[in-house]
């Protein structure tokens, strides 16, 4: 069985923006590739890098804060237990709106890996 919490997480990944990753269940985590669980927060004012995967697929759940989405163009808000679908191929970046952080979970089939990241601002 494999329970982890991010507690127990002494070493979550730092990316640029600002986030902070936490891999729940992965193939760092859990060994699986099938898919990933990842809680993410990102500071206030802060936001993710824009990018796309080519061949993941990823919903948000948000837990906290606020936020604003944009995939290929199209932008959305969203607020805590909004979801949103992020399909391969689509452009997308989140960022923290509003005066909290901003924390929600990723799902990502199959399991995330850094490989299929393709970022747009190099």
């Amino acid at each position: 069985m494999h329970r982890l919490s991010r507690k127990h997480i002494t070493e979550p990944v730092q990316w640029a923006g600002g986030e902070t990753i936490y891999e729940l269940v992965g193939r760092k985590s859990a060994g699986t590739d099938i898919h990933s669980l990842v809680r993410i927060e990102i500071p206030v004012g802060m936001h993710s890098r824009p990018h796309y995967h080519p061949i993941a697929e990823e919903s948000y759940y948000i837990l906290e804060g606020r936020a604003r989405v944009e995939i290929d163009g199209e932008i959305c808000l969203l607020e805590p237990e909004d979801t949103v679908l992020i399909r391969p191929g689509q452009h997308h970046q989140i960022w923290a709106l509003g005066d909290e952080r901003l924390v929600f979970l990723l799902c990502c089939a199959p399991a995330w890996q850094l490989t299929d990241m393709v970022f747009l601002d190099e």
